[in-house]
């Protein structure tokens, strides 16, 4: 019989050009219908192309290396010669040589976790080239003379973007996976990734924001943020949620949560597997947590005091009204932790100091002098853009604030979900944090200036007087409160250096304790999940760095919050009755978590045609 085989084989790859020619025509169709979108959503009147003065900052960095031009052909030699000895290298594996990389990529780094970036030649020649020419640039920019620290640190920053960006990861051609999955669904993968692009360029009005996540997978208040308490009290700024006991007596002390407003605080109560807020109740706690409004042009002469008077302060009246308690213990997290700090010096300047017994600070700054590669954007050039961005409207645009926290984490917050959604054509993983992640919310105009210029530029709250709120000038060091300071060792946004400086910022008694992980899982990591770890230092020691109490610290496994609980129960008073939030003076408003933390950030339209509103 004659053999069928090649006949077979001819027919299947017949299919295959088949599939890739028809799937190749969808992707030239879907290319020019991105462009068409893209270009009928841009602006109709000139743009500033560089409004943060980007070129300016490297044009200042080519000035100062021009001035040396010997430390310039020095650098160019080394990079010439690392270039050789990869080359060598290379040519050595070809020729069956067992070789060990030159470089490696850093513990951590995902991009090129896939064993073809080592098992291939051609990938890992890729892959090396790269590193050891990222590493080079990053290297020679930091060496540069000259600078001044914020000019240097803007320098940095924008370096290691762009070389990020250039990561061979992030291109079709040299991406081994993307080039696998074309093979294997005949192009079918680049069809949905177009498709993917073009529904984020329409959601995005001609911005692309690649989605972090399956958004119709979570509704919040049906699966996540579903701990059962009651809206007690609310304003024009928050409302105040009081949830259901879980235990038969509770500690006399209620707590109150404060958790910032640049996020919505269902951080701290996701999944009932990892909500802290449900961890607390089951400890024994009163639990009260602000839930900040999402702000629009109605809240627009909204300040930073505001936020103290019409959020702690308001909270801290409708708790006594409620349940008859005067005296708290509280949590300020992130900027929250800020604003409590300062709440807690206008509650020393006005004789109230009692009225918080122990204060707990999540991953806050209060001298902002170490604040990371934030710094880089409260620069004068940002603030000015950022506040120029505000004036119509008289808010910043939630996605303004979180594409910024993107650009600190880009590989991880931007070109993983580029090349996921884009060239792998997938659809974004239900995934409850990137979900919380990705639900911006605004910041009213004045309250978000006064934060920039006075906190991240002028550092006014660690000098005593320096700011004046409810009429009063505060100073830190007169708050006399016991405090539990929580940092994370991988904190990007509120670096351990930074944060560890609380402990010399007030004159009461002060425990620091480091978490393992970043700005959230640093924080959020029940014990139930045996993850991570922290450090303790029980030495009464004074230290001046951070380095050094990490010195000195013990390091022990999985989650601190069971070591805090002992600290925050021998400061929340004697056990009484549980309290039913339907129960107290103040009859509840509706179910947790409230109707404030559903609104979605509202973007700015321009004005009415009369003039009015938005």
């Amino acid at each position: 019989m004659p053999n069928k085989e090649p006949l077979e084989s001819g027919q299947e790859a017949l299919e295959a050009s088949k599939e890739f020619a028809e799937n190749f025509a969808k992707i030239a169709a879907q290319s020019q219908a991105l462009v068409t979108e893209f270009l009928n959503n841009q602006p109709k009147t000139p743009v500033d192309p560089d409004p943060a003065h980007v070129g300016q900052t490297f044009m200042e960095l080519m000035n100062k290396m021009m001035a040396d031009p010997a430390k310039i052909v020095e650098a160019q030699a080394a990079l010439w010669k690392n270039y050789m000895d990869l080359w060598q290298n290379a040519a050595r594996r070809a020729s069956g040589e067992e070789t060990k990389p030159l470089v490696t990529p850093e513990t951590g780094d995902k991009r090129f976790k896939s064993e073809e970036w080592s098992q291939n030649q051609i990938f890992d020649y890729i892959k090396q080239s790269y590193l050891m020419t990222t590493n080079w640039i990053q290297d020679t920019v930091a060496h540069v003379d000259g600078l001044d620290e914020q000019t240097k640190k803007k320098a940095e920053f924008y370096t290691k973007i762009y070389t990020d960006a250039l990561s061979p990861s992030n291109f079709f051609w040299s991406n081994p996976d993307v080039l696998k999955k074309t093979m294997e669904t005949k192009g079918e993968n680049l069809v949905h990734g177009l498709e993917n692009m073009l529904d984020d360029l329409k959601r995005g009005k001609g911005q692309i924001s690649p989605k972090m996540t399956d958004d119709s997978a979570f509704e919040v208040g049906r699966n996540i943020a579903v701990t059962p308490g009651k809206v007690i009290f609310e304003n024009d700024l928050m409302q105040l949620l009081q949830y259901e006991p879980a235990t038969k007596e509770v500690y006399k002390r209620p707590l109150l949560i404060t958790p910032p407003w640049i996020n919505k605080f269902y951080i701290l109560d996701l999944k009932s597997e990892n909500s802290f807020i449900k961890w607390c109740t089951e400890q024994g706690y009163t639990v009260f947590v602000i839930s900040w409004v999402n702000p629009d042009e109605r809240h627009v002469d909204k300040t930073f005091e505001s936020y103290m008077s019409e959020g702690i302060l308001a909270a801290l009246d409708a708790i006594e009204t409620s349940i008859g308690e005067r005296e708290v213990t509280t949590i300020g997290y992130c900027i929250g932790g800020t604003l409590m700090a300062a709440t807690l010096a206008y509650l020393a300047a006005i004789g109230e100091d009692d009225r918080i017994k122990a204060t707990t600070f999540f991953a806050a700054q209060l001298d902002f002098e170490e604040a990371g590669d934030l710094l880089v954007f409260t620069d004068e050039d940002h603030i000015r853009m950022v506040e120029e961005r505000m004036k119509d409207s008289g808010y910043l645009e939630g996605k303004e604030m979180a594409n910024t926290f993107n650009l600190l984490r880009s590989n991880d917050l931007i070109w993983s979900f580029v090349i996921n959604n884009y060239m792998m054509g997938k659809t974004p993983f239900p995934f409850d944090l990137l979900y919380w992640n990705s639900d911006a919310t605004n910041m009213p105009h004045k309250m978000h200036s006064f934060y920039l210029r006075n906190m991240y530029q002028k550092n006014l709250l660690r000098q005593p007087g320096a700011l004046t709120l409810g009429g009063q000038p505060i100073d830190l060091k007169k708050v006399k409160t016991p405090v539990f300071i929580q940092a994370s060792k991988e904190d990007h946004i509120a670096p351990f250096k930074s944060v560890f400086k609380n402990t010399q910022m007030f004159s009461g008694p002060t425990e620091l304790m480091l978490a393992g992980s970043g700005h959230i899982a640093g924080v959020i990591n029940h014990p139930a999940a045996k993850k991570y770890q922290h450090w303790t230092n029980t030495k009464k020691k004074k230290y001046d760095t951070a380095e050094e109490w990490l010195a000195d610290a013990t390091e022990h496994p999985g989650s601190w919050w069971p070591y805090w609980d002992k600290w925050l129960s021998k400061k929340s008073g004697p056990k009484v009755p549980a309290r039913d939030p339907s129960k107290g003076k103040l009859k509840p408003i509706e179910d947790a978590p409230g109707s404030y933390v559903k609104i979605k950030a509202k973007p700015y339209t321009g004005p009415k045609k009369n003039g009015g509103g938005t």
